[in-house]
This record gives C-alpha cells, structure tokens and sequence, in this order.
C-alpha cells in the first residue's frame, strides 16, 4: 500500500507572508513546506499552546504555522514569517 500524500494549500495571509519573503528565504523554506506533503508531523513539529490544530515548524528564524486536516489529506499553510511575527493574530 502507497503512503498517503497530503495535499500542499496556502490560506491567504500564508501566500502574502510567503510571497513578501526574499527569494534566497523562500528557497530555503519551500524544500520544508514540501516535505509536510508527506508526513505532515515530522520530528520537531510543535502543536502550538492556545491555537487547537495549529502546527508549527522552524526554519531558522522563520517559522510556518499549518493545519492538518487528515480527514481531506491537506496540509494549509496558515502563517508563515519571521518569528517576532508569525504568531501574530492576522
């Protein structure tokens, strides 16, 4: 049996965080977005305090803040940004 692959999707605020990024940040965070396609809680992942379904990973100084909805195989990108923003309520 072939593993599930989730499907990658961005909420609209993620997209505009995303595309606001220098090139040379996006480059380095899109091989980890990628990776959640297929496994969706990687070593390292952290359920975030206070926000129910809410996961979030690091990449240096960025962080990506996702939603799994297993029940659809889609991972959706909520927030992504700098740290000192991410968690940001939009």
């Amino acid at each position: 049996m072939a593993p599930r692959r989730y499907r990658i999707e961005f909420a609209p605020a993620a997209d505009r965080g995303f595309r606001a990024l220098a090139e040379d940040i996006r480059r380095r965070l899109r091989p980890r977005i990628d990776v959640l396609a297929e496994n969706p809680r990687p070593h390292g992942v952290e359920s975030l305090a206070g926000e129910k379904g809410l996961y979030r990973i690091r990449a240096g100084d960025y962080r990506i803040i996702y939603q799994i909805r297993d029940n659809a195989l889609v991972v959706l990108m909520v927030r992504i940004g700098h740290r000192r923003e991410a968690y940001r309520k939009a």
